[in-house]
């Protein structure tokens, strides 16, 4: 499964100083609940292989308590690709684990 979506850059407020993520829309994380449910690895997380701009990198992203997976963008991402907290981003997803 590959998915492409905008998002905006955003803090987990749990952990301020730790994360931040952007959020994959939520018909699109439907669509993977559903696709990778027998599958599902600690957390609810679903590999991934993520491009922002020039950047790919393999993750996971996580379900959240609103029903959509988040996407952490690490600091090599944000660095690489000018991300910064509430700027947009757009994400390519190739779902790993189905």
């Amino acid at each position: 499964m590959h998915i492409e979506f905008e998002s905006v850059v955003f803090r987990w407020t749990a952990r301020p100083e730790a994360w931040l993520f952007a959020d994959v829309p939520e018909e699109l994380s439907e669509d993977i609940s559903e696709l990778t449910a027998p599958f599902a690895r600690g957390f609810g997380s679903v590999r991934v292989e993520a491009s922002v701009g020039r950047t790919t990198w393999r993750t996971s992203i996580f379900p959240s308590s609103s029903g959509r997976y988040w996407l952490p963008l690490k600091r090599a991402v944000r660095e690489a690709e000018a991300l910064v907290e509430g700027g947009p981003v757009t994400v390519s997803l190739r779902v790993l684990d189905v």
